[in-house]
């Protein structure tokens, strides 16, 4: 049978993914491998009994239900051999006289991660339907990840004499504007910035530092801070007639980069003349929508990765790229108007200023806006390590996009991947093989495939050894 047949036979599943294994008379072990993988990414179902040869699967059966069963629950319930206990949901079906057991995994919260057996270098993902054991970057991204409400609130050695006064002066103008009552509008600066929790005992927070730092300050602590702007002429960058024709790679702390990425950004979207009440709408909902992604960005990125937050600008979409996953799935934040940012602390400094919604996760409203305007609604995907949300401003963007997505999911060699390798290799020089392969929804080897490819046609070469090297562009 093929998967559809043994998806049908098994109705009362939810299929999101699943691994298949043998196991007829023992726990395989490869089962902790599946296990940490959907732990540590969405979950899963682990389903014994079941043969897989090739893309036929066969059902075998298992043949002590009991006491594989058991083994395998008292290692999941138990701490033994996991360093958390596993929650997990079992089910016992019969095909024709055989037995089948299936498992699911459920997913970690952020805070649980990384899940792994025996010792952390046992940690597995999921990706392109198998498990794939993480590399030491992306253990290290999981870490962050179960901290991340605590790393902006974390304090740094610098003081007040560290921050920006020019910052402090612009942020207070705005919240003296938008809170003109507020009773911190009497202090000083350097009491104001105590009662927001940018400063602590004396220092500087390192969400503070991020919003009103000097450059050189936040060269030297958080060296990759900056958010890349790129406006492209082109649907891509084989079709544009220059790799670009603006771009921003500030130095500058957030609050001053927000304001020269959003006067740029407002020059690319439509806004028509409207008045209301007799007032100009400067205003409408396409506008409140991007502005939201811009502050989304901002306060949901980890400053801490490899990686950039990049935004791009191209003839037919606006995207906005996040190096750090969603807490949850976007379907779940959308049921659940769920908001829970990275960066707590700069969340808090923005939204005081009403840059983006005090409740909610922000996404309905950059969905309804778009939306409102393009009759288009934006498009977010993403993975464990990192989201985009893409605004595209013609109807044709989201049948390309369809197409272009059922392509890649059947062809692992070719031009076209070679042409995602280099772009993203063009725009971030220290994306790692493994790091690539999620992004282009291939295997690593096919990513290596595609970078000795490159470097025989002399596109790019390698600068550095190890992790520490990066890739240069050459044409």
């Amino acid at each position: 049978m093929n998967k559809k047949d043994l998806i049908e036979k098994l109705q009362d599943i939810e299929w999101e993914d699943f691994e298949v294994k043998e196991a007829k008379s023992e726990v395989p072990k490869s089962s902790w491998e599946s296990v940490s993988a959907f732990t540590n990414t969405a979950g899963g179902w682990i389903i014994f009994g079941v043969r897989k040869i090739g893309k036929e699967y066969e059902i075998v059966g298992v043949q002590n239900v009991e006491k594989i069963s058991n083994d395998f629950l008292v290692v999941l319930r138990s701490k033994t051999k996991f360093n958390k206990i596993i929650e997990v949901r079992p089910k016992k079906y019969k095909f024709n006289g055989k037995d089948v057991l299936a498992f699911y995994i459920s997913a970690k919260h952020t805070r649980e991660k990384p899940v792994y057996f025996d010792n952390p270098k046992n940690t597995f993902i999921r990706a392109g339907g198998c498990d794939q054991r993480a590399t030491q970057e992306e253990i290290d991204h999981l870490y962050r990840q179960s901290s991340f409400e605590e790393k902006d609130k974390q304090l740094t050695d610098l003081t007040f004499d560290n921050l920006d006064k020019d910052t402090i002066s612009q942020y207070r103008n705005f919240f003296l504007q938008v809170n003109p009552a507020h009773r911190y509008n009497s202090l000083t600066d350097n009491e104001f910035l105590e009662k927001l929790g940018v400063i602590k005992e004396g220092k500087v927070t390192f969400g503070g530092l991020l919003v009103f730092g000097k450059e050189d300050n936040l060269a030297d602590l958080i060296p990759n801070h900056r958010i890349e702007y790129l406006e492209i002429a082109g649907t891509s960058y084989e079709d544009a007639p220059t790799k670009y024709n603006y771009r921003i790679s500030s130095e500058k702390n957030l609050f001053l980069t927000f304001f020269d990425v959003y006067e740029r950004i407002i020059k690319q979207i439509e806004i028509p003349f409207l008045v209301k009440q007799g007032i100009r709408d400067d205003d409408p909902p396409q506008l409140q929508a991007v502005r939201e992604a811009l502050v989304n960005l901002i306060i949901h990125t980890d400053y801490f990765s490899s990686s950039n937050p990049r935004i791009r600008i191209f003839s037919d979409r606006l995207e906005f790229y996040n190096p750090g996953a969603l807490p949850k799935k976007i379907e779940l934040i959308l049921k659940e108007d769920f908001s829970l940012p990275r960066n707590p602390l700069i969340a808090k400094l923005f939204r005081f200023l009403r840059f983006s919604e005090n409740i909610g996760s922000g996404f309905n409203k950059m969905i309804n806006g778009w939306n409102y305007r393009y009759k288009i609604k934006p498009l977010i995907e993403g993975d464990f390590d990192y989201y985009k949300i893409t605004f595209p401003t013609t109807k044709n963007y989201t049948i390309t996009k369809t197409i272009t997505n059922t392509i890649s999911n059947t062809i692992t060699k070719g031009e076209d991947k070679e042409k995602e390798v280099l772009d993203i290799i063009e725009n971030n020089s220290y994306m790692s093989a493994e790091q690539i392969a999620k992004m282009v929804s291939l295997s690593t080897v096919g990513v290596r495939y595609h970078i000795n490819n490159l470097k025989k046609k002399g596109r790019i070469k390698r600068e550095g050894h190890g992790k520490g090297g990066s890739w240069k562009v050459l044409n």
